[in-house]
């Protein structure tokens, strides 16, 4: 869970080093000079907090949507808003989260987030997901008024950058909220309005082993009406495909490739579905996603047990755990496991080439 800057993108930042933000357990936030990346060293740390997650960090402006979990505040994660673009002295503007959520409120405290990610200043939006795995909640939030708007964290302040929000099923959440905006749809190609969508990509994420709580997949809503998103397209793995729910660990979606290089957005999404590896999906008609290509690395003498509770004890497995996946904007494609299995580097063959443009390997 890191993001990285080259200085010379930074608005203010030293042109020479390459920065790194990333989390430090879950106290703090830290930015590290990792221009030589056998000599990391500490540039500034963002610390007092009670939890941390998957910030955003735009590296054209120097703004960070950080996950955070402010001591006053009700939940374990919200959104601390801060100017990095000079790394060694970082600027806040203003905390932010869902109302309920703030120091001094009453009620039912909404579900926390899990992670934003923002278009920057020419799109003007940030999508917050919460839920991670139950009661999720897509959040469209106008970027402009967010960064300059009333900082004071009322609920009428806190509401005000809001464009709307769409509840998901209590048994599914938000961990990745993926915008790809204007969006060439070729069925409506011949149509008079709509040819174009704005969708975001949210996957859930699966948290307990060998299927003990409703699937977590992957969901496609059209958010080309922004105040009134309606959810079009779902995908999941085939559990009969591999019998993945007595494979051991967990079986179901955790999150997608974030990169918006060419190479595939719009076109390709990469999916982690822990034991059923990467899967590659051909996304270019997001009302009918298709998977085109998959991956399982191969179980390892470093891959880690999962275990269930039985009675008398527990029972374990050696699985696979896909956890993390990114691409690059030559076409590679990189997966981390959360079980020690490593990272695997890989690139497409085959037909998913085709839809991805490269050329024939």
């Amino acid at each position: 869970m890191v993001r990285v800057c080259d200085g010379k993108a930074l608005p203010k930042g030293d042109p020479n080093p390459v920065y790194m933000l990333r989390t430090f357990g879950s106290e703090a936030h830290e930015i590290w000079n990792v221009t030589d990346p056998a000599s990391p060293v500490l540039i500034t740390r963002i610390g007092g907090l009670k939890d941390t997650h998957k910030s955003w960090w735009e590296c054209d402006t120097g703004i960070a949507f950080l996950v955070s979990g402010a001591p006053d505040w009700r939940t374990r994660r919200m959104t601390q808003v801060y100017d990095l673009s000079d790394p060694a002295h970082p600027q806040k503007i203003r905390d932010f989260g869902l109302p309920g959520q703030e120091p001094g409120s009453t009620g039912a405290v909404p579900t926390e987030l899990h992670g934003p990610i923002s278009t920057g200043p020419d799109g003007n939006r940030v999508y917050f997901g919460y839920g991670t795995n139950k009661g999720g909640i897509l959040q469209i939030v106008d970027r402009e008024k967010l960064l300059n708007g009333p900082k004071e964290p009322t609920p009428d302040n806190l509401r005000y950058p809001e464009i709307s929000r769409m509840p998901m099923s209590a048994f599914n959440g938000a961990h990745t909220t993926f915008p790809m905006l204007d969006m060439p749809i070729a069925e409506f190609a011949e149509d008079k309005d709509g040819k174009t969508r704005d969708i975001v990509m949210i996957v859930d994420e699966a948290i307990l082993n060998e299927c003990g709580e409703a699937r977590q997949m992957v969901w496609f809503a059209d958010v080309t009406t922004e105040a009134r998103p309606m959810m079009i397209s779902s995908y999941t793995v085939p559990e009969a495909s591999g019998q993945f729910c007595q494979r051991g660990g967990r079986f179901g979606s955790h999150s997608s490739n974030e990169s918006m290089a060419p190479v595939y957005y719009k076109k390709m999404a990469f999916i982690a579905f822990f034991n059923a590896g990467v899967r590659a999906l051909d996304i270019r008609d997001p009302y009918h996603p298709k998977e085109v290509g998959y991956f399982i690395p191969s179980i390892t003498a470093a891959t880690d047990k999962r275990c269930i509770p039985v009675e008398g004890g527990e029972r374990c497995k050696v699985a696979i755990q896909t956890n993390n996946v990114e691409t690059d904007d030559r076409g590679y494609i990189y997966i981390v496991d959360r079980a020690n299995t490593g990272l695997h580097i890989l690139e497409l063959t085959g037909p998913a080439r085709t839809v991805a443009g490269l050329p024939k390997n």
